[in-house]
């Protein structure tokens, strides 16, 4: 024999399957990643004590201030992040939610992820010493640059280690210091010509950079607006296209004239 349910009842049954799918929702894993600020190095200075850029067959100059390359960090691409996580991270300035395969290649193993990301390090160091010498009017065959820079992967890098090639060799061209004594922070790939490219994760870059004491942020143009979104207070963007460019406006800063370009 069948009994009728009372509206609250059959409205508590109903509800139960819903409670169920809301349940697992919130603890199965998603396909997103969560970052946030990571480290940062001067790469006019040591990484674990060894220098991150050495020169040969050519004099070097003894440098003051900072150039500081900046990273994310993420969770790892075999990492569980669930709904909670994402909710709870999204509305965070120290956060962000990216999907997974905007961060990682989509199904590498963490081994072959780990090695991709030292290959992109490797060829953007080969393309920051090319850069570097192009600019300069160098010779490779005659100059030879090592950069080491452990546990980082990825090309972001390149500008600024284009940009340390270049202080330790020249500075501003006059004797001083392309930094200024500043510490400046800031992201970009680069290619052999020079050309400054986009990387992602830039807003919190920033804080990473603006932690360890930047006052100053070179940013790809085309992120000027997702770096302008979460700007620290004391931290100036200088948007930049080219190494050229990047250092015609340290350069500018250092004197105190000429034009320095602003998001």
């Amino acid at each position: 024999m069948l009994s009728r349910l009372t509206r609250p009842q059959a409205l508590a049954v109903s509800a139960l399957p819903v409670v169920a799918l809301l349940a697992t929702a919130a603890f199965a894993p998603l396909p997103f990643s969560v970052a946030q600020p990571g480290s940062t190095a001067n790469v006019l200075g040591e990484n674990q004590g060894t220098p991150v850029i050495t020169v040969s067959g050519t004099p070097t100059r003894k440098t003051s201030g900072q150039l500081r390359m900046t990273t994310i960090v993420a969770t790892g691409p075999d990492a569980r992040v669930s709904l909670g996580d994402v909710v709870g991270d999204w509305f965070r300035t120290d956060r962000a939610v990216m999907p997974r395969d905007s961060v990682y290649p989509k199904g590498d193993t963490v081994k072959e992820i780990e090695k991709h990301n030292l290959a992109q390090m490797r060829e953007s160091q080969d393309s920051a010493t090319q850069a570097a010498l192009k600019h300069l009017g160098l010779s490779a065959d005659k100059v030879k640059v090592t950069l080491r820079l452990a546990d980082v992967g990825g090309p972001s890098a390149g500008l600024l280690f284009s940009l340390g090639i270049i202080d330790k060799l020249d500075g501003d061209g006059s004797g001083g210091d392309l930094t200024g004594g500043r510490t400046i922070a800031g992201t970009g790939t680069i290619d052999g010509s020079g050309k400054v490219g986009a990387v992602g994760g830039v807003g919190l870059k920033t804080q990473a950079a603006r932690r360890d004491g930047a006052t100053v942020f070179l940013v790809p143009k085309a992120e000027c607006a997702e770096a302008e979104a979460e700007l620290p207070e004391g931290l100036r963007l200088v948007p930049v296209t080219t190494l050229k460019g990047a250092v015609d406006a340290l350069v500018a800063l250092e004197k105190g004239k000429g034009p320095v370009p602003s998001c």
